[in-house]
């Protein structure tokens, strides 16, 4: 158990879209909150495992394998709408008064991204209180670099590069390095979790993972993917 008060939150509504039931459709045998849940429990790192769902069957089935759900999220929380750091900072408030104490540090992982491992879990919040963020996410190196491959379409229809130097580039390798985010993991400090409302600020860490623990489960096609690794892997 870590020496800090880590509360560890998953975010799971019920009404996905790309992926009908994604969270707790069955993946290589189990449902697929059952991995993230694992592997928080295996990290640690974690008294509290929390849920957050509008979703009675997410619910039972995320009990099932040892997390904790203690409320059930709002209609307005788990609307199309709601933005994702909204939800979070909504259970963690939750979670503070429901077990009356305040977390030093929150990590948030995404049930959609069930290739990561234990340690990226472990290995991430060392790097995040080494290096002192106030935040910290993850991300795979890029496929598609925006300063040579990657292009936008304008209003008028006018085909230009996603962003420019001043200098142009010939080679992609002299690119700048660019990063994807793989919406695997996420931490902040209480403090910044409770006051800031945007991901990116001036003391935000950057945790890579490759590619092959990265995918975020959006389609039907990243879900057979993800299951086609799991089998083979």
């Amino acid at each position: 158990m870590s020496e800090f008060k880590v509360l560890c939150t998953i975010c799971a509504r019920g009404g996905s879209k790309g992926v009908k039931n994604k969270n707790i459709k069955p993946i290589n045998g189990k449902p697929l909150i059952a991995y993230t849940i694992e592997q928080a429990k295996a990290s640690g790192l974690f008294e509290h495992i929390v849920i957050s769902t509008d979703s009675d069957d997410i619910a039972g089935i995320a009990q099932q394998y040892g997390a904790e759900v203690f409320f059930k999220r709002s209609d307005e929380m788990a609307s199309d709408t709601a933005g994702k750091l909204d939800v979070i900072r909504d259970v963690f408030i939750k979670s503070e008064k429901h077990y009356a104490q305040q977390f030093d540090y929150l990590i948030d992982l995404d049930a959609t991204a069930p290739l990561r491992n234990i340690a990226d879990i472990i290995e991430s919040f060392k790097q995040f209180l080494k290096d002192g963020n106030d935040n910290l996410i993850t991300a795979m190196p890029s496929r598609r670099s925006p300063y040579f491959n990657l292009v936008e379409v304008d209003v008028k229809g006018g085909v230009s590069l996603s962003k420019n130097l001043d200098e142009s580039i010939v080679r992609r390798q002299d690119a700048p390095k660019s990063y994807d985010m793989n919406a695997s993991i996420y931490i902040w400090k209480r403090e910044v979790i409770l006051n800031t409302s945007s991901l990116f600020l001036e003391n935000t860490g950057l945790y890579v993972m490759p590619e092959e623990r990265s995918i975020d489960i959006d389609t039907e096609l990243d879900y057979k993917f993800v299951g086609f690794l799991m089998e083979n892997t």
